[in-house]
């Protein structure tokens, strides 16, 4: 699909004129459904006193009706799903148009300490994380910000064979986030296998047999009675006996419930997604390994999770009065659905994890596949054994409106490290979150805002946004000197690309030139590579005395007393600073 655009805006319609259908036939059908109640009760009326005639069209009614309102409900269910596709066209057409501002910023995954979430707009407001995140359940979101963060460099290309073929499946795509979208759960699903990891069995194991045979008496009575062979009164007795053993037992099902009832949604939920990613092809390496997780049992993982899902229904019949009574009374009911549930959690409590982890998996990859859908013309990288660390060519920020970006090519060779000077808003902190995100999303398997982009698989490590702290009763510059002090650290054991953004801004020009420079050369010895930006250009002396050391420059020029910019990497020093005219201009000084 090269126009994702005009893909939406024709399934958007699509789907209007499909959930305009549905909304016409549920009208129709609760009308004729109110009319065939009023028929049938006139009919019971008329035929009141007229036995058998007025059992039997009592049952036929009452089953007649019954089939109508489960076609209601299934047609609600189909319109309801409708509506969820027709909002997840509705966002990407928005997001399309740059508008995503609105969706969630994941604010709560920033994390100061990381290699690099804090610096580069990962998270927040006007985040690549609120651009691109789609996921539909809350363990999708987690893996989605953890795949972001988890700064690994192993199987991209097998990342990108996945993100390339669950990107062509944008119907099954939409599908999967639709039904997900459905189902509000309560309870994360963590919480839900330290549970039934850590569940201990309360019910002897000989109840299930006495419930059966228990049943079967309740059973016979009941025939028994209907021939008038044994007389009613036996019924009553054995009906308070069983609400006798039921109530024995009462403390341990009421506590039982308590824990099922936070659960019951998810397993809805989730037994269905399970369904979809059991019955979809895939050949790509990742999405079938996965695949195969969930068919590693006897049965399907879908048909366990809905047969869970059915137990969980039937335990909360407990709060059906009539239900409840009779169920426990001639059945022993939620003794019943106890055992089920217990032998249900001793069946499976070892792999409920894993199918839990596939269907986040496939969430989290939905949002990044989705990604790749809606950029056709980004590429993927190509892995590289050169001397290059990366290569690109028109390289640009993928949250910039494309009429407004301005590309730069860049090229970086292993150990060696870039310092770039320029001008206030000349582009130098748009240009380190560029290449920072750039390689963020290769090492994720995304495609990449270039038009070619060769990189050597590197980690990511950065320094550009340090902050004081006042509940740790920390200087800024104190905090500078960690960040640093963890880069140092970081880089005695494993290579990264480092980016810095105005180092040692903490401390006054003299000391910070000493400092700075000696902190440069320190880098420049190590096994990394890495671009450091800085106002500073008596730093740019280093590249006479380092030939791994390079200079370049964003560029400023007054021109009829307005600032230009052209965002342009150049090779050099730069020359114009533009504070003194931004002060007098904005009538400051």
């Amino acid at each position: 699909m090269n126009n994702p655009l005009e893909f939406y805006v024709q399934q958007k319609a699509e789907l209007e004129k499909e959930a305009s259908s549905l909304k016409k036939k549920l009208i129709n059908l609760g009308i004729f459904r109110f009319a065939v109640f009023l028929g049938i009760a006139f009919l019971i009326y008329l035929s009141f006193g007229a036995y058998p005639d007025v059992f039997i069209i009592a049952f036929l009614g009452i089953a007649f009706f019954t089939f109508l309102v489960l076609k209601f409900i299934k047609l609600k269910r189909e319109k309801e799903l409708i509506d969820a596709k027709i909002k997840i066209n509705s966002i990407e057409i928005k997001v399309l148009n740059r508008d995503f501002h609105h969706l969630e910023t994941g604010e709560k995954f920033i994390n100061p300490l990381h290699y690099y979430s804090n610096d580069i707009d990962l998270f927040g407001k006007g985040s690549f994380f609120q651009y691109l995140n789609r996921t539909a359940t809350k363990d999708g979101k987690n893996l989605l910000a953890n795949t972001l963060t988890e700064n690994k460099t192993t199987a991209i290309l097998e990342k990108q064979n996945a993100l390339k073929e669950l990107s062509d499946k944008a119907i099954w795509r939409q599908h999967f986030s639709a039904l997900a979208s459905l189902v509000s759960v309560k309870i994360t699903t963590k919480s839900i296998v330290n549970w039934i990891s850590n569940y201990t069995s309360v019910f002897p194991t000989y109840l299930a047999k006495i419930q059966i045979v228990f049943s079967l008496i309740s059973v016979i009575l009941i025939v028994l009675i209907s021939f008038g062979i044994i007389p009613f009164a036996i019924l009553i007795m054995w009906f308070f006996a069983g609400l006798f053993i039921t109530g024995s037992f009462i403390k341990k099902t009421s506590h039982l419930y308590s824990e099922t009832d936070k659960v019951s949604d998810t397993f809805k939920q989730y037994h269905q997604l399970l369904n979809e990613i059991e019955n979809e092809e895939f050949s790509s390496k990742i999405l079938k390994e996965k695949q195969e997780i969930i068919e590693s049992e006897s049965k399907k993982a879908s048909v366990i999770f809905k047969e869970f899902s059915k137990i969980l229904d039937g335990f909360d019949q407990r709060n059906n009065v009539i239900i409840a009574v009779l169920g426990n009374g001639l059945f022993l009911s939620e003794i019943f659905n106890a055992c089920k549930v217990e032998k249900w959690i001793l069946n499976y409590k070892h792999t409920v994890q894993k199918w839990f982890e596939v269907v986040a998996f496939f969430d989290a990859q939905n949002s990044l596949a989705n990604f790749k859908f809606n950029h056709p013309k980004f590429v993927f990288p190509e892995i590289s054994n050169e001397k290059e660390i990366i290569k690109a060519t028109s390289l640009g920020h993928p949250l910039l409106k494309v009429d407004k970006r301005i590309d730069n090519d860049f090229v970086i060779d292993d150990e060696q490290f870039f310092i770039v000077t320029g001008a206030n808003m000349a582009g130098k902190s748009t240009f380190l979150r560029t290449v920072s995100l750039s390689i963020v999303m290769a090492n994720c398997g995304l495609p990449v805002c270039a038009e070619r982009f060769k990189y050597q698989p590197i980690k990511l490590i950065t320094s550009m946004r340090t902050t004081d702290s006042l509940t740790e009763d920390e200087s800024y510059f104190y905090s500078e000197l960690k960040r640093l002090k963890f880069i140092v650290d970081e880089i005695k054991v494993e290579k990264y690309f480092i980016i810095l953004d105005e180092i040692l801004k903490g401390t006054n020009s003299k000391d910070k030139a000493i400092g700075s420079k000696k902190f440069v050369e320190k880098l420049s010895k190590s096994k990394s590579t890495g671009i450091i930006a800085t106002h500073d250009v008596s730093l740019c002396e280093l590249e006479n005395e380092f030939s791994a050391i390079k200079n370049y420059y964003f560029d400023a020029e007054i021109i009829n007393d307005e600032l230009h910019f052209d965002y342009t990497l150049k090779n050099g020093i730069c020359k114009n600073m533009n504070a003194s005219f931004l002060l007098q201009k904005m009538e400051i000084v």
